[in-house]
């Protein structure tokens, strides 16, 4: 199965003739274990669409994680990057196992060029974490990303182990296991059902230095509930109106600057070129792995590492469509003076079938909605400083 749009209708010749050229891939989202020991009802990889962890080897071997190490250095070298992140994911990258780990880190660093900086992120459920995987973090300079929803009672509705019983104790013990100079941030998902005020809390009592807050992969053959707005509209004005910074949460940091005529930094708002590539436990060289939201399919390029580079999908339709800014939004976005901004929304709630991704996103009105009130807060601030705000 395909879409009309990028994969058919979007003509990358024609655009590599006008003068466009890709923006070399610095993220390597690295699939190590297609498992995982929680069963979240809203799991893109398990409960949507795309269906193909069934078919993948349940965790990468050596001899596909040295050929992926030795296509990440090439592609640092070929575009002549200063450095790559590498994200090691799942399913739940702790259920590789600490020595599977170690061996695996090493050898990527091993194979990356000497005089490049190789960064290596780790995004975890942590309920795996204990000491010998702290002391892998340590050992390797591994920054962890933890996954939660806010305090147990909210995040044990939706994150549940497969018997039923919650996560959060096994997130908490994880946790308080982790060392701050190895914390890169919380994940949340948003459920509107939720207190806005006593999830923002609840994440803040860990002291993540980040948080991501994250809108459910949702689109329009599967539409979400109501309510995202006003409940991230009841953070922004908590997290705004604090005394002094309490952590960094990039979604409202993005709108901000976007509406200062700055870049964004995420793929939920903005027209900043998306530059990640997923490799799978078999190799395959995928699309950004929320597309599994959208149809079974949706991240296949056709490529593998044991054959090609990752140059090789540069040109897919797929990596161009997110790439090209305000050229990938259909007429409806291109005529919304926020479309700067909002970006058209996260790319994989954009799709309707049959004809793709070339469509607004499914939480249109959310987003425009703090979009507004973002600006309604800042603007006072701004326009006694003289400071430009987008329309």
């Amino acid at each position: 199965m395909s879409s009309d749009w990028p994969d058919a209708a979007l003509d990358v010749e024609a655009l590599l003739r006008a003068g466009w050229r890709p923006t070399p891939f610095r993220d390597v989202v690295l699939k190590v274990h297609q498992r995982c020991n929680l069963a979240c009802d809203y799991c893109y990889v398990y409960t949507m669409a795309d269906q193909s962890w069934r078919d993948r080897p349940a965790v990468m071997d050596r001899r596909t994680w040295r050929i992926a190490a030795r296509r990440t250095a090439a592609h640092a070298d070929a575009h002549d990057l200063d450095g790559m992140r590498l994200v090691l994911h799942g399913g739940e990258p702790l259920l590789a196992g600490t020595a599977r780990l170690d061996e695996l880190i090493g050898d990527f660093r091993a194979a990356f060029p000497a005089g490049r900086r190789l960064e290596v992120l780790i995004q975890t459920n942590a309920t795996l974490i204990d000491e010998a995987a702290v002391a892998l973090f340590d050992r390797h300079d591994v920054r962890v990303g933890v996954s939660l929803d806010g305090p147990a009672e909210a995040n044990d509705l939706r994150r549940r182990r497969p018997d039923g019983r919650g996560s959060a104790a096994g997130v908490d013990r994880g946790l308080r296991l982790l060392p701050p100079d190895r914390f890169a941030g919380l994940l949340c998902v948003i459920d509107p059902a939720t207190d806005p005020i006593a999830c923002y809390e609840a994440l803040l009592s860990y002291r993540p230095p980040a948080i991501d807050l994250l809108l459910p992969h949702a689109n329009w053959d599967s539409p979400p509930a109501g309510g995202y707005a006003q409940w991230l509209i009841a953070v922004f004005d908590r997290w705004y109106d604090a005394p002094r910074q309490e952590t960094s949460i990039r979604l409202f940091e993005d709108v901000m600057t976007l509406l200062l005529g700055g870049p964004g930094r995420s793929e939920q708002v903005g027209l900043s070129p998306v530059a990640v590539v997923v490799v799978e436990t078999d190799g395959a060289i995928e699309l950004v792995d929320s597309l599994k939201s959208a149809y079974p399919g949706a991240c296949a390029t056709g490529r593998n590492v044991a054959d090609d580079e990752f140059d090789a999908v540069l040109r897919h339709p797929g990596v161009v469509a997110r790439q090209i800014g305000a050229d990938a939004l259909g007429d409806t976005c291109r005529a919304c003076p926020l479309h700067r901004v909002c970006g058209g929304g996260h790319y994989a709630h954009r799709y309707r079938s049959p004809d793709g991704f070339r469509n607004p996103s499914v939480y249109c009105a959310d987003l425009a909605a703090l979009i507004h009130h973002v600006r309604d807060r800042i603007a006072a601030d701004l326009r006694a400083q003289s400071l430009p705000v987008r329309e």
